[in-house]
This record gives structure tokens, sequence and C-alpha cells, in this order.
């Protein structure tokens, strides 16, 4: 007799009806979700002519390469610029002005120059020794607007009019621009052994100057608040790094490989190990809990005779040092008495669930001898992945080419806070011609940034959006096409009467043809549905980003409400999306309809629902864990030369730890792929299992399909069939 918690409650639907017609996923099944499937080709559709029209209309090199005052790129075929490859800053000093924040340029002229400066000097000092060796000026002119051939030019006009930069100070080529050649001596910051200079304008500068200079540029092109001075030292690492790869490639990817084999067999020994390893992992908590009491009592007893030791917490108020409460005897008798009511938990919950434990560890040795029966299944995520790569691919270069569409837009930029033109569109062509260099002095026409006013252009954020939206979706679709194609397979085995001998042919291409010709629309709107929940959180995290320095608690709070209340909601979906795909892979029925039916049906079975999942999700993490910790131990005592026989084939590193972390985070990432796999056999299975409670009574005309174990735990049994002579 079944218990009274195991009968199904109307109130969540009744019980599926027996149908002696079913024998597994349903093969003559029509198209479900027509409409949404409609609609989800014409947005591919609309996301390809997105592609399209941002790939006329954008240029990647806008976004890569710098380019000069005049917009026009440095070193790039085609261009003026075509041997200079490297953007040079008249008066880097002028970067640390706040306009720089503007839109992203510095107010000061830009060139595009074959080399960098190697020496400090001024205009001025180049002016005087001009007389004396011509050498100077052929040097400086480098750094000069193409064409200017005056140095007798005086010194206020050529500064007034950028002809010529008011100084050079010793730079290297980082980033495809000229910054200062910081050097850091016995602690102090120099360039070209020098801690202070004079500027162009004879005002003495220090090197610090410099510096905070270079970092507003480098925090604006990198989009971080990180030193130049770190960045460079960063590149050396990367070099470095690169080499570390170079050399260690083939170890790494025979430590990947190891992975594969070791998850494979993993799961395949889980029908033997998973009741021994999980009754070992309760038990081991039990006696950890039992241990704890125990040493309480014992802290606890020794403390209790001690006149210090008697005081209790409200008599010694707050303390910073928790050690202090660890010298007190109450202390002790709260850490006792919390621990026994948690062991006393953990047992009650073992000795009433001690049924539906057993049942999630025969389920979880059914989902590996399924997987041993369709091996193929593990070699899906593959398949997955490159969908996901194509997808991930196509936004990319999408967002890069919509953010390089437009033509180049000019601004007003001025070293004076008070300018009423600045940041005002400009013409470069006819600047001159106005009156804004004579209410602003030393203002410049200046390249800023590329757009437009079109409506194209006027709707770059918005189609950013849209490939951002498309781009969840189609992610979620991948995703969702994998779970749907994974369910249809393993519910063949779980319904097949005799193992192996009625499970049909290729199940996972069957079960992946019937889903894309079927399900697309279905698949498509739950997809939606969580790309939607999805979008609404990077929302949130934007409008976060951008509120960190508001005052406003109640809209902080506000927000932190949202961003729960999504991410649970996110959280949520996910589930019901996962079963509603296995009910779609089964019955062949519409999404709505799916997920109301797998809803009702986990309803109706709660608690095992949760015992399942809670076991599941435990034995997969220690499986991870295991894997990729084992597979990062063997590479730790390879890299470090800690294996004696096969010491002379270790490569020579500059950092042990880069081979090391591939390592590990690829078998991580590998175990995951492969357990995600036997997560959702174990979740179709076991949804196979809840239906099959339902509709089947162990007759000879409804046979259980589930196996002995599953039977024997549930003191069921089927009748057997009479021969007929």
């Amino acid at each position: 007799m079944a218990r009274k918690t195991d009968i199904p409650s109307s109130y969540y639907g009744e019980p599926r009806k027996f149908d002696p017609t079913f024998r597994g996923p349903i093969h003559n099944r029509s198209c479900t979700d027509v409409v949404c499937c409609v609609i989800f080709v014409i947005v591919i559709l609309g996301y390809i002519a997105l592609g399209t029209v941002a790939w006329i209309h954008g240029d990647p090199r806008k976004v890569v390469y710098p380019t000069d005052s005049h917009g026009q790129f440095c070193g790039q075929q085609g261009t003026p610029n075509v041997n200079k490859a490297i953007l040079f800053y008249f008066n880097i000093l002028q970067c640390a002005n706040p306009a720089v924040l503007i839109n992203l340029q510095c107010p000061t002229t830009q060139l595009c120059v074959s080399k960098c400066p190697d020496r400090f000097a001024t205009y001025l000092d180049m002016q005087y020794n001009y007389r004396y060796n011509k050498s100077y000026w052929d040097y400086y002119r480098q750094f000069c607007k193409p064409g200017f051939d005056n140095p007798s030019k005086p010194v206020a006009q050529v500064l007034r009019d950028e002809d010529c930069p008011s100084m050079i100070v010793p730079s290297r080529p980082f980033l495809q621009r000229c910054f200062p050649d910081f050097i850091t001596r016995n602690g102090t910051l120099t360039v070209a052994n020098k801690t202070n200079f004079k500027d162009g304008l004879g005002k003495t500068r220090s090197v610090v100057d410099l510096r905070d200079a270079a970092n507003q540029v480098t925090a604006v092109q990198q989009g971080v608040e990180s030193g130049i001075t770190s960045l460079l030292d960063a590149k050396e690492v990367g070099m470095k790094i690169f080499e570390d790869y170079a050399s260690s490639w083939y170890w790494i990817l025979i430590g990947l490989v190891i992975t594969m084999v070791v998850s494979l067999a993993f799961i395949l020994l889980l029908r033997f190990t998973a009741g021994v390893l999980l009754w070992l992992i309760i038990f081991g908590v039990i006696a950890a809990v039992g241990y704890g009491i125990w040493h309480c009592y014992w802290e606890f007893s020794t403390l209790r005779g001690k006149p210090d030791a008697d005081v209790t917490v409200s008599d010694i108020g707050f303390q910073t040092d928790f050690r202090v409460y660890l010298q007190l005897s109450q202390t002790w008798l709260v850490f006792m008495i919390s621990l026994s009511v948690i062991e006393v938990v953990i047992v009650i919950i073992l000795i009433f669930l001690r049924r539906r434990v057993r049942i999630a560890i025969a389920l979880l040795k059914e989902g590996s001898k399924a997987i041993g029966y369709i091996t193929s299944t593990l070699f899906y995520p593959i398949i997955t992945f490159v969908l996901l790569a194509i997808c991930i691919a196509y936004w990319a270069v999408t967002a890069v080419f919509l953010a390089s569409s437009g033509d180049a837009v000019y601004k007003v930029m001025s070293t004076q806070s008070n300018c009423m033109y600045s940041n005002l569109t400009c013409d470069p062509e006819t600047f001159s011609q106005t009156n804004v260099t004579k209410v602003c002095p030393g203002s410049q026409c200046t390249f800023a940034f590329y757009g437009g006013e079109s409506l194209y252009h006027r709707y770059i954020f918005v189609l950013q959006l849209c490939n951002l939206l498309v781009f969840l979706w189609l992610v979620n679709f991948t995703i969702a096409l994998g779970q749907c194609t994974l369910a249809g397979a393993f519910a063949s085995y779980y319904w097949a009467l005799k193992k192996p001998n009625d499970i049909p042919t290729c199940p996972l291409f069957s079960s992946f043809s019937r889903a894309i010709r079927y399900h697309t629309g279905s698949l498509a709107f739950g997809s939606l549905i969580l790309a939607v929940v999805q979008m609404f959180r990077i929302v949130l995290e934007y409008l976060d980003h951008k509120l960190k320095g508001a005052h406003n608690a109640f809209a902080r709070f506000l927000l932190c409400c949202l961003k729960c209340c999504f991410w649970c909601l996110e959280h949520f979906i996910k589930f019901m999306n996962r079963n509603a795909y296995i009910m779609i892979a089964i019955y062949g029925k519409n999404f709505c309809t799916s997920a109301k039916d797998a809803f009702f049906l986990l309803m109706r079975n709660v608690v095992r629902v949760a015992v399942l999942d809670k076991v599941t999700d435990f034995l997969l993490f220690l499986g991870k864990l295991l894997i990729s910790g084992s597979v990062g131990v063997l590479a730790f005592f390879f890299f470090t030369h800690k294996i004696p026989v096969i010491q002379e084939e270790v490569p020579s590193l500059n950092y042990y730890w880069v081979p090391l972390l591939t390592v590990i985070f690829g078998s991580y990432m590998i175990a995951h792929g492969f357990f995600n796999v036997y997560a959702m056999c174990v979740d179709t299975l076991f949804l196979c299992f809840l239906v099959d409670l339902e509709v089947n009574n162990g007759t000879a005309a409804r046979p259980f399909y589930m196996s002995s174990n599953l039977r024997n735990i549930l003191n069921k049994k089927n009748s057997r069939r009479k021969e007929k002579r």
C-alpha cells in the first residue's frame, strides 16, 4: 500500500490516464506553437538583415585602430597615414582634463607618426638651437602637422595654431599610442632619469603629471581605472604567458583528454557506486556533527568551573575579537545545543525520507545505465557548444559593426572650462572662419567619434538592445534544443519494456529530428520568456552600475529588491522550462500545456522532487570537484617537476600556474558538460517514473516500465504474461 503522502492530490490536477497505445515518445505528432515558430523565423531573418546593414555601415577599424584629429586611421592602407601607425598627442598633459571623459578624446591635437619621440625637447629650445644646428628642426618636424616647414615662425603663433607640439617627451608605443617612457628607480617615478621638466610654456612640471594624464588616456581606452605603469608590466607578463602556452599546450591537451576519459568512467561507474558514495557522505556528515557535539560538551565541561568563563555573553557585550567568546562556557553550550538540533533534524529527515533517498539513488544508477546504452548523448554538448559559439560570434561582430557605424563627428574642444561652445558639433573645414577661436582662445575642432544625425544612427542604441535580446533568445533556444533532444533520447530508453532490445535505433538523432521538425515554435516560446527576463536583469545591472554613486537609499533598496526578484524568477523559469521540454519530448504537446502538465506532476510529488534535486545536485557537484581536483593535483605534480619518472618531459615555464589553472578550469568545464547530460538523463527518467506510477499498475495489460530495483523499493511487481501454447 502506498502512503497517503504518495496519493496525488486533485488540487494539482488529475493523474494521467492510461493510454494503451503509448509506447514511449510519440512519433505521430503535429507541429506545436506554429505562430511562435513563424515569429522566430522572421526574427532570425531580421537579425540577419540587421547584421547585413551593420556590416554595410560599420567599420571595425574605427573601434580597433586609433584615429587622428581629422578622423583618419593610423597605419591603414588607403590613407595618408599608411606608414604612420602610432598616435601622438601634441600635449598629453591636456589629457588629464575632465573633457576627456565626454567624448573619449583629449582636448589636444592628435597626429599619426611613424615613431615616438625619444628625448625631452620644447619648441622654444628647438627654435633657439635651430640657428646653430638644423638637425634639431629635422627631428622636431616629425611631430608637427604635415606640410608645416617654417621654423622661424613666431613661437606664440605656432602654439596658437597648433602647427607643432609645445614639447615632446621620451615615449614608447603602447596600444598604438605614444605614452611617456616611465621607469621606476629606487621607488621614484622617472622619465629619462628626470623627475621634473619644463613644459613648452616654461612651467616646471612633475613626471607625476605625465603619469596622471597617461592614466586618464589608458582608462578611457581600456574601460578600467588602471595605471599605465601596471599595463606596461602586464604586456611583459602577457608575453611570458604566451610563451608558457606555446611550450605546454601539448600537455594541457593531454590533461583535458584524461578529464574526458575520467568523466565518462565516473558516470558509467555511478550505477555501482552511487548508493555507497551517497550513504558514506550522509553518515560522514552525521559523524562529523556528532563529533562537534562531543567537542562542544568537552569544552563546556572544561570551562564551566573557571570563574572567568562563567560570565555571560551579555556581560561582556560586543567584542571584535571572536576569540574572547571562545573563552566562555556559555558559547560552547550554545554551539552544543545548535549542533544537537541539527543532528536530530538530519536523523528525523533520514528516517522519514529514507525511501525517497533510496528512490533517488536508484534513479541515479538507472541514469548511468541509460547513458551506457546511449553513449552518443555524452558528445551532444559538442553540437551545443558549436551552435553557442556561432551565436556569440555573430552577436559580437554585429555589436562591433553597429558601434562603428556612421561618419566622423567633430566637436569643439577647449582647455577653458567656461567656453560656451565646448562640446558643440563643428566642421573642421570652416572652423577657422568662425568666431569660436576668438571667444575661446586655444579651442579646436577635433574628431570626437563616429556617428551621425540620420535615423539609422539615432537608433544605434535601440539596435544594440535588439541585438542583445535576439542573442539571448538564440542562446536559450540552443540550450532548449539540447535539453529537448536529450530528453527524447532518454525517454526512449525508459519506455522500452525490454532493455536494451526495445530501445529504438538512433534515439538521439530521432529525438533531434522531432524537436526541430515539430517543436521549434515551443522551444522558441520558452526561450523567449527566459530571454525577456534575462534582458530585464541586464538592464537592472546596468542601472545599478549607473546608480552606484547615488545617495538615494530608497532607489538602491528598490533596485536591489528588483534584482533579487528577477534572479528568483529566472531560476524558476529555467526549472520549469527544463521540465516542460521533457514533457514536449515525450508527448509532443505545445509549450503551455507541457509546462502545466510538468508543474502539476511535480507538485503531486513535491517531496520526491526536492529529495532527488538535492541528491543529484550534491553528487554532481562532488563529481565535478573530484575530477577537476584530481586532474589539477596531477597537473601540479607534473608541472612542478615532482614526478621523478617524467621530469625530462616537463617543459621549462615562466609561470607553472598558467598551464595548471588552464587544466583545472578546462577540466571543470569538461566535467560540467558531461554531468549536465547526466543531470538531464536523471530528470527525464524521474518524470517518466512519476508518469509510470500514475498510469500503470503492474498488470499484464499495464506493466511498470521502471527498473526492478525501483519496483522493489516501492513494493510493486509486474504480473507475468501467460505464454500462449
